[in-house]
């Protein structure tokens, strides 16, 4: 692990490296030194008159951003503006007023959108979890209008963190945007045989399903048969008892008998989960509000094994819903 994390980290330095000296100087120089920059003025940060807590900036990090609302005020539109936002990046790259001028020089002057791709993917392979710089890459990408790369640059990302939800999310905008799912069932698949609690690939499974084909009868036995074979590898694993939990809400689970007959043969595996025990007693519950009597009983006895054993952490939730098993078996 350790050898992993310092490749990764001296791969990260490296690129931070070549990112760091993008306007082409081999040493650094202040924007107020620089010849091509003598005709504006730099404008200064506005901290009022008496400010409470100043930062204190960095002499080339001051020098960047008084030439950036320099050029910000003046609304130039100009190479030399663009080659100063990846500097004001380099020191700043949460600052999203950077980004969006740096969108509008590229439609401005036209520049090369595989470049800026380029460059966005650095700056992300460097601060995964940047929403300004995910949001910069979507922008490029639909001014594209080719995701083409997209799904392999999320691979990347995901296989540095595979919960990584800024590209999680910008996958499922490439997948949207660009009609790419074909093969999305088979990459989620092969994350979960890897890491069946990885909740992130969970969620995208339920995503691709409902935005390919929907929950019809038909995939809702499918994906009951899928869940259940990682849930009886796993059955501690909360991820794919949610799984579960969404698939049945889609549908009245006496349509699909084999969902209860599943849980109850786990139960006499002696197999005991406080997430089995829970979803029996949803599942029990709603047939007991149907008039099954001894669904709920059943009910009754997994919330009292819950609430003193299973899961006692949350006894006075089991309680509560104990209690509302109780007036059901009064009004019934």
């Amino acid at each position: 692990f350790r050898l992993l994390f310092s490749s990764l980290s001296l791969a990260a330095l490296l690129r931070w490296s070549c990112f760091s000296k993008m306007s082409g100087d081999e040493e650094y120089v202040l924007y107020c030194d620089r010849e091509e920059w003598k005709d504006l003025e730099p404008v200064p940060q506005d901290d009022g008159p008496f400010p409470v807590v100043s930062i204190a900036y960095s002499e080339e990090f001051r020098d960047c951003y008084d030439y950036f609302r320099a050029i910000l005020k003046k609304n130039e539109m100009s190479r030399r503006a663009y080659n100063l936002t990846a500097d004001a990046l380099r020191l700043n790259l949460a600052n999203y007023t950077v980004w969006h001028y740096r969108r509008l020089l590229l439609d401005a002057l036209k520049i090369d959108l595989g470049e800026e791709l380029e460059f966005v993917s650095e700056v992300i392979l460097d601060t995964p979890k940047n929403y300004q710089a995910w949001h910069h890459r979507q922008v490029v990408v639909g001014k594209l209008g080719d995701g083409s790369q997209e799904l392999k640059f999320t691979v990347k990302i995901l296989d540095m963190d595979a919960k990584n939800y800024h590209a999680w999310q910008h996958r499922q905008w490439v997948l949207r945007q660009f009609n790419l799912w074909g093969k999305e069932l088979e990459y989620v698949d092969s994350l979960l045989r890897y890491d069946l609690r990885n909740n992130s690939a969970w969620n995208q499974r339920y995503y691709v399903v409902s935005s390919m084909t929907g929950f019809t009868d038909e995939i809702i036995v499918r994906e009951i048969k899928y869940v259940i074979t990682f849930i009886r590898r796993a059955p501690n694993n909360e991820s794919a008892w949610n799984y579960l939990q969404g698939v049945a809400s889609q549908r009245d689970l006496r349509q699909f008998p084999t969902v209860k007959a599943e849980c109850l043969q786990m139960l006499e595996e002696h197999v005991r989960s406080p997430y089995l025990l829970a979803f029996l007693v949803d599942l029990l519950e709603d047939e007991a509000e149907n008039g099954d009597a001894e669904s709920l009983e059943k009910a009754k006895e997994f919330c009292h094994s819950l609430e003193t054993k299973e899961d006692t952490i949350r006894r006075n939730y089991w309680k509560y819903r104990a209690g509302h098993l109780q007036t059901i078996q009064c009004s019934s």
